[in-house]
């Protein structure tokens, strides 16, 4: 029979898993919400687990941490922003090209960085470490199941859902998120409308790019326990994008997507032992694939997906 305690044990744990997954999420939403598919999530995530790392390495000090990995997942998806808004280059190949780069550099300079360690380990501080663990809030903390329900994650989970209730509020409570979907619809209706496109285009997919950074640190610095280990994303970049259909193009819905998808990450430690762990491995991948090709099918009907994604805007065409 199961207990509540392994129901909440599982629940907790969860969370945890899709907390990289929703700041994935919520900042390609802000990008596809202007018009722009970005397909370089995963190598944005590697650019902010490396340079959260490396300043958590040489801080040690979480929010500096966090900080170097928003900037970090800020410049590669500045590079992606001039190339494809300023250059007009193919959105598709620019993000994928960011992939392979972002990847690639990570754990090339992991691994430098690796070999320049008297232990040949990079690994952070004790001292971080603690600052990393599940924040216990006197009293919250302490109430039965709801406690151990809501109050014991991570600062970085707590991060995570605040920015994707935040993203929410902007994009769908404000003028400027209002502003910004209408250029995702239609960028030359919201030219003529006097909207700044060039410039709300350029907000949203370096903000969104800074977000998907905090998650890449989430990767390097929490889930691999402090040690620097290559390709520490592995993947959660492309569950990523998918999960941004999962979530009809809504941060706050991205929440309990993230989390569902989480739970199909730890679900093989949660089964009975005959079933090969590499099932589990790959479900969050098989159902991914799933969302896709059913997204496919159905097209845009019943979707909220923005109406003009994947093209670029050239004024003078209008």
């Amino acid at each position: 029979m199961i207990s509540l305690d392994f129901i909440l044990k599982f629940i907790v744990a969860a969370v945890a898993a899709g907390t990289p997954l929703l700041f994935g999420t919520v900042g390609e939403i802000l990008s596809e919400k202007v018009g722009h598919l970005n397909l370089g999530v995963e190598g944005m995530m590697s650019i902010g687990a490396l340079t959260g790392f490396m300043a958590g390495y040489g801080s040690h000090n979480l929010a500096v941490s966090m900080i170097a990995a928003f900037a970090g997942g800020m410049v590669s998806a500045l590079i992606y922003a001039v190339l494809t808004i300023g250059f007009m280059a193919n959105q598709n190949v620019i993000g994928l090209t960011l992939t392979i780069f972002g990847v690639g550099f990570a754990n090339f300079v992991g691994v430098y960085m690796v070999g320049k360690t008297s232990s040949n380990t990079w690994q952070l501080s004790a001292d971080l470490i603690s600052q990393m663990k599940s924040i216990h809030i006197p009293l919250l903390s302490d109430i039965p199941v709801i406690g151990k329900l809501i109050f014991s994650y991570d600062p970085f989970t707590y991060t995570g859902i605040i920015i994707a209730l935040i993203c929410g509020w902007y994009l769908f409570k404000t003028k400027a998120g209002l502003n910004t979907q209408a250029i995702g619809e239609n960028p030359a209706a919201a030219d003529a409308a006097s909207i700044q496109v060039t410039k709300w285009k350029f907000i949203n997919i370096v903000l969104g790019g800074g977000i998907c950074g905090i998650g890449g640190a989430y990767c390097s610095m929490i889930i691999n326990g402090g040690v620097w280990i290559s390709d520490c994303v592995g993947g959660l970049g492309w569950i990523s994008v998918a999960l941004v259909i999962f979530a009809a193009w809504r941060p706050q819905t991205a929440i309990l997507g993230s989390f569902i998808f989480g739970a199909l990450r730890v679900l093989k430690y949660y089964m009975p032992s005959v079933i090969p762990i590499a099932f589990f491995n790959m479900l969050p991948f098989i159902i991914t694939a799933a969302v896709l090709l059913i997204a496919s099918i159905r097209g845009t009907k019943g979707s909220h997906i923005p109406e003009n994604l994947g093209f670029n805007y050239f004024r003078e065409d209008r």
